[in-house]
């Protein structure tokens, strides 16, 4: 992995003129970063909520992540390109050499309209908060719907993502959550399912269960005329067929996480007013609120065990993670 690396960071390795490269890593993904366009690999792990293992699911992800956003960025989305070793090195150029890799080809977006990086400068205004809330309105109510989609909103398979992120969580406990957090938020959440089952019910009813994005934060967000929403959840189906409040959910924390509690509140006014959304949907915002912080904490604990990263990345993690788990447990109290 650290021969690619090195290889495909060399700007004669990639398919279009450039003069840059630059690289960031997630826990799942490599991405290069080149004057124009992106090119994102995908790392081969295996993290029980998603397997890259082998060379072709790798391949059919990398299509699926084009496929699937082209939905809400049709023009950022580009296409699957083969990365080839040559027998010297890695590249993307050519047809000669062995198919080792795939990476998702995508235009580079301008980082200053990312919503993340407007928040930040103080430069998010009411009508952004609009023009978001009139997109992501349009897309959960033309969202796919169909009865194995729907069966994702029963209480009973949602509790499958829940059950799961605390076993996950579970051994960094005493690292990135405090035990009383652990057990305060598990005892909640399994308390909600009981009192709340008949809502979850419900929902399915009024037909609130889509195809939605499932990755639904900031920096995916680009206030660009058309306004691109990127980087869906591709790997998953079952992180995607949700409550569509489960996706608006995910938005709303993280403006909270940064400190944006007012902007969060505006955009909800503004989502639920398009989509007829009641009060009675409130308990449940809270949930998917709780569920999508401790997501991002478990996401950000999971960097502990990396070990292509470095101590000094490592420790912002686990501070990132804490202040997630934090705020999961400050909504419950």
């Amino acid at each position: 992995m650290s021969a690619l690396i090195e290889d495909l960071l060399n700007p004669a390795s990639l398919p279009d003129e450039t003069s840059t490269v630059s690289l960031i890593q997630t826990h799942i993904s490599m991405v290069f970063i080149a004057d124009r366009f992106v090119y994102k690999v995908k790392k081969p792990v295996n993290f029980g909520f998603l397997d890259f293992l082998t060379l072709e699911k790798r391949a059919y992800y990398c299509q699926q992540e084009v496929t699937l956003n082209r939905r809400l960025a049709k023009d950022i989305y580009i296409g699957v390109l083969p990365i080839r070793f040559n027998g010297k090195r890695h590249t993307m150029r050519g047809r000669e050499g062995e198919i080792v890799e795939y990476a998702v080809k995508m235009r580079r977006i301008p980082e200053e309209k990312l919503m993340k990086a407007v928040f930040m400068r103080g430069e998010l205004t009411v009508s952004d908060l609009k023009r978001i809330a009139g997109v992501l309105s349009r897309f959960h109510l033309n969202a796919l719907r169909t009865p194995e989609i729907e069966s994702f909103g029963k209480p009973e398979r949602f509790k499958i993502n829940t059950d799961e992120n605390f076993e996950q969580v579970s051994k960094y406990v005493g690292i990135t959550i405090g035990k009383a957090d652990f057990s305060a938020l598990k005892k909640w959440t399994e308390n909600f399912y009981e009192s709340r089952e008949a809502l979850f019910r419900e929902r399915i009813r009024e037909g609130r269960i889509r195809d939605c994005h499932g990755d639904l934060h900031m920096e995916h967000v680009c206030l660009t005329p058309d306004l691109e929403i990127i980087d869906c959840i591709e790997f998953n189906d079952r992180f995607r067929y949700s409550d569509t409040i489960a996706d608006i959910a995910f938005l709303l924390m993280d403006l909270d996480f940064h400190g944006g509690q007012d902007f969060s509140r505006l955009l909800w006014q503004e989502y639920s007013k398009r989509t007829k959304e009641q009060d009675n949907s409130l308990p449940l915002l809270t949930f998917y609120k709780v569920y999508r912080a401790f997501v991002r904490g478990k996401v950000n604990s999971f960097q502990v065990d990396d070990k292509g990263i470095s101590e000094e990345e490592r420790g912002r993690a686990i501070e990132t993670a804490r202040k997630y788990f934090s705020l999961a447990r400050s909504y419950i109290e």
